[in-house]
C-alpha cells in the first residue's frame, strides 16, 4: 500500500490542524492504520492508531495526545485522518502515516507515507 500524507502547516498554540493520509490499493480496509511523529533530534514516536475496517473501530493513543487528537478512517475513500486540537508547541514534528498490523494492541507499521510538517508556535 502506498500512502500520501497532507494537511500539515503552521498553527498557534491552542489551535487545530487536520492531517489526511490517502492510501492506494484495494486492501486498505485490511490494515491497521496509524500516525507517528518525529521531532528534531528525537526518535520517531507513536501518536495514534485505528483498527481495521469491519472489526469495530477501536482506537489507541499516546498519552501525550489523548483527549486532544482523534484518529478516524473512511474505508470507502481509502483515507485516514488525524484531527489535532488544543495544539501545543511540543506537538511540533514531522507527522507520518503508516499502514500495518497485525492487531491494534500490537501495531507494527509495514508501510510509511512521506511526512508532513506540523509547526506549533507559542
Amino acid at each position: 500500500v502506498q500512502l500520501q500524507a497532507s494537511g500539515g502547516g503552521l498553527a498557534q498554540a491552542g489551535g487545530s490542524l487536520r492531517l489526511s493520509c490517502a492510501a492506494s490499493g484495494r486492501t486498505f480496509s485490511s490494515y491497521v492504520m496509524g500516525w507517528f511523529r518525529q521531532a528534531p533530534g528525537k526518535e520517531r514516536e507513536f501518536v495514534a492508531a485505528i483498527n481495521r475496517g469491519g472489526i469495530g473501530i477501536g482506537t489507541t493513543y499516546a498519552d501525550s495526545v489523548k483527549g486532544r487528537f482523534t484518529i478516524s478512517r473512511d474505508n470507502a475513500k481509502n483515507m485516514v485522518y488525524l484531527q489535532m486540537n488544543s495544539l501545543k508547541p511540543e506537538d511540533t514534528a514531522v507527522y507520518y502515516c503508516a499502514a500495518g498490523g497485525p492487531v491494534l494492541a500490537n501495531f507494527t507499521p509495514y508501510s510509511w507515507g512521506q511526512g508532513t510538517q506540523v509547526t506549533v508556535s507559542s
